[in-house]
């Protein structure tokens, strides 16, 4: 599949609200979003030496919908956390896309 549509479907299966399903899911998206920044990562220097911002706010993402799983913090809390986090990984997806530009970019 086509690095956009990869990021496009992965984009379309981000949940927004916190359930341990989602928290599985989206697990599971970032995964697979890391998979796709390291074949874009290998395409040229240009894209090797620009893509790690990506990577950063994919595990700063991560970070949140983690804090997201902790029993100690009441439904409204773990639903804000878990927001933030996929919201933040919805917008860093939709910066690759421009950025990615179907990888013209030297």
């Amino acid at each position: 599949m086509e690095i956009t549509k990869q990021i496009q479907a992965l984009y379309d299966t981000i949940p927004r609200r916190y359930n341990p399903e989602n928290v599985k899911q989206i697990y599971e998206s970032v995964e697979s979003y890391e998979d796709v920044l390291i074949k874009i990562e290998a395409i040229n220097t240009f894209y090797e030496k620009n893509i790690s911002t990506y990577f950063d706010i994919a595990t700063e993402a991560k970070a949140l919908i983690k804090k997201s799983s902790d029993n100690k913090l009441s439904k409204q809390q773990k639903d804000n956390f878990f927001d933030q986090g996929s919201g933040l990984l919805k917008e860093n997806m939709q910066e690759l896309l421009l950025f990615y530009d179907n990888g013209n970019k030297k």
